[in-house]
């Protein structure tokens, strides 16, 4: 049940919060891009740093959404 409402308000927010909105569109571009280096046949060391640069940055903007979400918390959804 609470997985559910935590879903929602994910939902809500992507809909009416423009700086989670924000936050999430780049998390979801840096995962594309770290799969897309994941994906290649031969990473570079350079690849590896930058890899390393993006998950870094993916995991500070994950924890900005859940800041976003654990303050936002029992506001009404509907």
């Amino acid at each position: 049940m609470e997985n559910h409402t935590q879903e929602e308000l994910k939902a809500h927010l992507l809909a009416t919060n423009e700086q989670f909105r924000s936050l999430a569109e780049q998390h979801a571009l840096l995962k594309r891009q770290i799969e897309a280096i994941e994906s290649k046949p031969h990473v570079t060391s350079t690849d590896e740093i930058e890899e390393q640069r993006m998950k870094k940055e993916k995991l500070r903007l994950k924890d900005r959404m859940n800041y976003i979400l654990a303050h936002t918390g029992t506001a009404s959804v509907g």
